[in-house]
């Protein structure tokens, strides 16, 4: 199953990292909350990456294109001419595609225009500034006993986002914008869905929640998975210091893989 990463925001909420890179790209320790993303994924296994870009696409696809040799003990031989030697690495074996979405396109315009690469197969779904510990085997597992067309991760953090309302079935009937208070459950991304939800999508389409999450709750065809673990965005500085300090203290609990030179 193909992941697909939402990267093409400018981040105007943590202006002081994302006037220099894409918030994707913001890091986390010393790699961008993106790789961070992508490395939860691939401990489940999946490996194939659709991203999609859009505010300073060429960022990520210079990190991409240039990530083997980060990630890898390099010897430049200048006396014989441009040699490279690379050494000892611990790149990922994943196949990644960047794609191009369009600067001022919403997100579910941008889940539109990157339907060719997904194909007619379910996949997953996912922002590109949030990390959690969700185990994403027992995700799949709950969206394959349903039989709608897209799951969304709830999660329960601060009351500083828009909530789901969800019924004792798990059916997802709408969401309410940051309401006040705590205990509310919200579209924590990691979603899975169905190939049908392309048939909601325009190339031109508004944000993901206005647009698609709310037609499928209306037709009944969006479930909730309730994760009651750790889930945390980078929306802020504070957000990212929060995050930064978890992962430098060894205290990170989306870090769900075994180190191997990371």
């Amino acid at each position: 199953m193909k992941v697909v990463i939402l990267a093409g925001g400018m981040g105007t909420r943590i202006s002081e990292e994302s006037h220099l890179k894409p918030k994707p790209m913001i890091e986390i320790g010393e790699r961008p909350i993106l790789w961070h993303i992508m490395k939860i994924y691939s401990h489940y296994g999946f490996n194939e990456f659709i991203i999609c870009l859009g505010y300073k696409s060429n960022v990520v696809k210079d990190y991409f294109a240039n990530y083997f040799m980060y990630e890898s003990d390099v010897t430049f031989n200048f006396r014989s001419g441009k040699e490279i030697f690379t050494h000892q690495h611990f790149a990922e074996k994943w196949s990644v595609t960047l794609v191009n979405t369009g600067l001022e396109t919403q997100t579910g315009g941008r889940v539109k225009r990157i339907q060719k690469y997904v194909g007619n197969e379910p996949f997953m779904l996912t922002y590109g500034d949030g990390v959690s510990d969700v185990n994403i085997l027992q995700l799949i597992e709950f969206h394959q006993s349903h039989g709608k067309y897209a799951t969304v991760t709830a999660a329960q953090p601060l009351g500083r986002f828009g909530s789901l309302n969800i019924k004792k079935s798990g059916e997802v009937a709408g969401f309410v914008e940051k309401p006040k208070g705590d205990n509310s459950w919200i579209n924590g991304g990691f979603f899975v869905m169905q190939p049908e939800v392309f048939n909601y999508l325009t190339e031109n389409d508004t944000y993901l929640e206005q647009g698609l999450l709310q037609k499928l709750a209306d037709e009944h065809q969006l479930l909730a998975y309730r994760h009651e673990g750790f889930w945390q965005p980078m929306d802020t500085l504070r957000d990212k210091h929060l995050l930064d300090d978890l992962w430098k203290t060894g205290r990170a609990p989306w870090k769900v893989w075994q180190s191997n030179g990371h």
